[in-house]
């Protein structure tokens, strides 16, 4: 049992901050030259395309996440209408994708520190030297400790460095829409990807990366004074905000580079020779090197602070994981001061591990985008599960036309998983069923008490043809994606949106039965997890 309790101490605006200051981390010193690279200048549809899709999946949960206030409720949701198997497989889903984004941001900060503090990176892959290695253990370390803090000081924390956050980008747009001003970069001559290289750039550019922060309110909410009302406010207009600086700082980006330098190759041979900051390269080549120490020291609290609190919403995602017996129940273990102390030495512990040599920055953040959004792809189910099992509950948001608007999340969810490449998902899935195999093992030869108990599979078996179908469909793909091309990019997403809803309509005819929904629920609210 905890020796303590989470303290419900967070308001609208920490919630708010939490959710964008995740979403305003590396992302944005990064993404804009790899949309540009892929898309050109219709890197500006690539936002929209993946703002759009983030809204969609965050309108759903912005209904979940009250029905269920609790810290890591997403994991909690994962257990509700498809049986203990499925929710052990996405409590590993979700655990994976959380705690493997703190390291990512921490390598972004060293990446850009690297300019000034040459050492930090070894050969021209951009891995982490080791010296870089120390350093971002230390770093990790550092915001480990800051989290054994109550969670008012620290959504107090980082509510402070994101109004840096958010004021650098957005000054940003104005110094090099004021220094620079090329409209005949728009043209889409420059650009080789097409409409394909749009779509692929929300996976595979860090777009969808960037946004994936929007459910850090969510993940607090069994620390939230009113999370029926705090909750949406901060999810829905996390991605809201976002959407405006991204847009922003990707038409600044097309605006202000030199014409001359598209001239041979286009925007995918677009790069800033000896430098790592694109950002900051630019803000030099247009005149305002002095913009670029700022973009310098930007670089380091923008990631950093995307870093913080991510280990804060990790520790309550693993604790929640600990929670539903999917790991050992010592990780929901809480001290006196609301921290849960094992799960967030286990996320150090754990995202360690990110830190040996991984590809770069882009190529681990395609895979992490795969893994994240297929734990996103979960809610829209959930969502019309409830809708049907519980449609007089009490919902402090309620989704207008769920019946359409959960399926479109549900399709748009897994065509981001396409679009991130065969290769991404091939490792995804390898990843998952290396995990299934070792947990059967246990459950069915090793831990004998446990044999009786079932695992719901009549719940959960529609799982492995909806894996299967989303492999298929991305190994028969474009060829650009890693596949066989034999159907066209856009056949392929028309038959990926077919494969969905009738996957949908399958998991939503395999519910455990609505009372055993509703008594689950009724659990989970009645559990008092947050002291006052």
């Amino acid at each position: 049992m905890a020796a303590g309790h989470l303290r419900r101490e967070g308001g609208t605006i920490g919630l708010l901050y939490a959710s964008l200051g995740a979403i305003v981390g590396s992302g944005w010193l990064f993404g804009p030259l790899h949309a540009a690279q892929q898309a050109g200048p219709l890197s500006l549809g690539s936002w929209a395309v993946g703002a759009t899709a983030i809204l969609l999946l965050a309108l759903v949960y912005a209904e979940l996440g009250p029905m269920i206030p609790r810290s890591g409720s997403v994991v909690h949701i994962s257990h509700l209408g498809n049986g203990p198997l499925l929710g052990r497989i996405w409590s590993w889903i979700l655990f994976f994708s959380y705690v493997s984004i703190a390291p990512v941001e921490v390598t972004a900060v060293l990446t850009y520190a690297n300019n000034y503090l040459p050492g930090f990176l070894a050969g021209e892959a951009g891995v982490l030297s080791d010296r870089g290695f120390v350093v971002a253990i230390l770093l990790l370390g550092v915001f480990v400790f800051l989290n054994f803090l109550v969670i008012r000081w620290v959504l107090l924390l980082n509510s402070a460095a994101t109004w840096w956050k958010l004021i650098i980008p957005a000054a940003t747009i104005c110094v090099l829409l004021s220094f620079s001003w090329h409209p005949e970069n728009l043209q889409l001559h420059h650009s080789q990807g097409g409409l394909e290289g749009m779509f692929t750039a929300v996976a595979s550019a860090g777009i969808i990366f960037s946004f994936f922060g929007f459910r850090q309110a969510i993940d607090l909410a069994g620390e939230s004074r009113n999370p029926g009302r705090s909750i949406p406010i901060a999810v829905i207009g996390s991605v809201l905000i976002g959407t405006m600086l991204y847009e922003g700082l990707q038409f600044a980006f097309l605006m202000a580079v030199n014409p001359a330098d598209l001239a041979h190759g286009g925007w995918s041979h677009l790069a800033f020779t000896g430098l790592t900051g694109p950002f900051a390269a630019l803000a030099a080549a247009v005149g305002a090197a002095w913009w670029g120490v700022i973009l310098y020291v930007d670089a380091l609290v923008s990631p950093a602070g995307t870093a913080f609190i991510y280990t804060t919403s990790s520790a309550r995602i693993t604790m929640a994981v600990g929670e539903m017996g999917s790991a050992p129940r010592g990780l929901a273990r809480i001290n006196d001061s609301g921290v849960p102390w094992i799960a967030l030495l286990t996320v150090y512990a754990v995202g360690a591990l990110f830190f040996f040599p991984f590809p770069s920055w882009q190529k681990l953040v395609g895979y992490i985008s795969s893994v994240t959004v297929l734990s996103y792809s979960l809610g829209p189910i959930v969502l019309l599960q409830l809708r049907r099992a519980m449609p007089d509950a009490v919902r402090p948001f309620r989704l207008r036309g769920a019946e359409i608007l959960a399926p479109a999340a549900f399709v748009v969810a897994n065509w981001i998983i396409f679009w991130a490449g065969l290769d991404t998902l091939s490792f995804t899935f390898s990843a998952l069923i290396i995990l299934m195999v070792v947990f059967l093992v246990y459950h069915y030869v090793l831990a004998k008490e446990r044999r009786a108990q079932s695992l719901g599979w009549r719940y959960a078996w529609w799982v492995l043809p909806y894996f299967a179908g989303l492999w298929i469909c991305s190994y028969l793909g474009p060829q650009n994606l890693g596949g066989r091309g034999l159907l066209p990019f856009f056949w392929d997403m028309a038959v990926l949106a077919a494969f969905s809803l009738v996957i949908l309509l399958v998991a939503l005819r395999t519910t455990v039965a609505d009372q055993v929904m509703r008594d689950y629920v009724e659990s989970l609210n009645a559990v008092p997890e947050a002291a006052p």
